[in-house]
């Protein structure tokens, strides 16, 4: 078996999409597709999902799962997009996603009846669950602290780490979303990636190209722990937990937060068309105020 990791940036939202895959016997698993979205004139289009859709045909994949790391809040799922072109494909997610539908059902006023026993997805995947994608195997790890409900796939020595750890020269993730936690966060940085084989790769959910480097989305596991700037191994827990609560409070909403999420909890479908033939997406009014809006302070948005 030789497994391939096919990456593709979405520059609008600094994204990563992964196709994870069997040269062999052509077997393949879909990692955080990206539905292109423009607020201004609330514009949907295909683009980022396209591309991973155009490889997975031109190598003739058998794609079997497509997997969510979180609920994003900085761009829209492609998920269900892709699933129009290999309906066979099954949707996984983190089982505590229902804990981040419940929150976000109130944030958005949904209907009653908006479920959030995560039956919008066809997987929910409990720690530890090891998916069978015919000769690739994905094993599950919670990795909470970004949201609730994120949580990494570890396939042979490569582990996708979603929004919980971004490359070294950046960090990881934020934890000021309803739900989040810094505490919970170093215990899964430090308890459950930092305890992998120093060999493992780790494949970033975005990259932010700090001082305009080039797009990068894999560490091993020994650069993580050495050269993670704001979470080295060494690094006590309550000073981590200090720093990113200190950094979260200067950080503006992602750009896509309002729009994202309230896709992203019902597995990226759109809302149902009204009368008009036209869908509509919930915004509430100042949600999500930063504690100042003092532009001088606010930093680069971060997922």
């Amino acid at each position: 078996m030789t497994t391939r990791i096919q990456p593709f940036f979405d520059e609008r939202t600094y994204t990563l999409t992964y196709v994870v895959y069997d040269d062999d016997s052509k077997d393949a698993v879909v990692i955080d597709p990206v539905l292109d979205y423009e607020p201004g004139a609330s514009a949907m289009w295909t683009e980022s999902a396209d591309q991973a859709i155009e490889f997975l045909q031109e190598h003739d994949l058998n794609l079997h799962y497509i997997l969510e790391t979180h609920a994003h809040a900085d761009h829209l799922s492609g998920a269900q997009h892709i699933k129009k072109h290999f309906p066979d494909a099954k949707l996984g997610i983190g089982a505590r996603i229902t804990d981040v539908q419940k929150l976000f059902r109130k944030v958005f006023n949904l209907p009653e009846d908006f479920p959030t026993d995560g039956q919008q997805f066809d997987l929910l995947l409990e720690e530890g669950d090891t998916l069978e994608a015919g000769t690739l195997a994905i094993e599950t790890l919670f990795t909470p602290g970004h949201t609730p409900a994120c949580a990494s796939y570890l396939v042979d020595d490569a582990v996708f780490t979603g929004d919980a750890l971004f490359m070294p020269d950046f960090g990881t993730g934020r934890c000021d979303f309803p739900g989040g936690s810094s505490a919970d966060l170093y215990d899964s940085v430090t308890q459950k990636l930092y305890t992998l084989p120093d060999n493992v790769r780790t494949f970033v959910g975005h990259d932010y190209q700090p001082g305009g480097r080039e797009v990068a989305f894999q560490a091993t596991i020994a650069e993580q722990k050495e050269k993670n700037v704001q979470l080295p191994a060494h690094l006590p827990r309550e000073e981590f937990i200090a720093r990113r609560d200190t950094r979260d409070a200067t950080l503006a909403a992602p750009r896509l937060l309002l729009q994202s999420l309230q896709v992203n909890i019902d597995a990226g479908a759109l809302p149902e068309a009204d009368d008009n033939d036209k869908s509509y997406l919930r915004i509430p009014v100042n949600v999500f105020r930063p504690k100042t809006m003092d532009k001088k302070t606010l930093v680069l948005e971060e997922a």
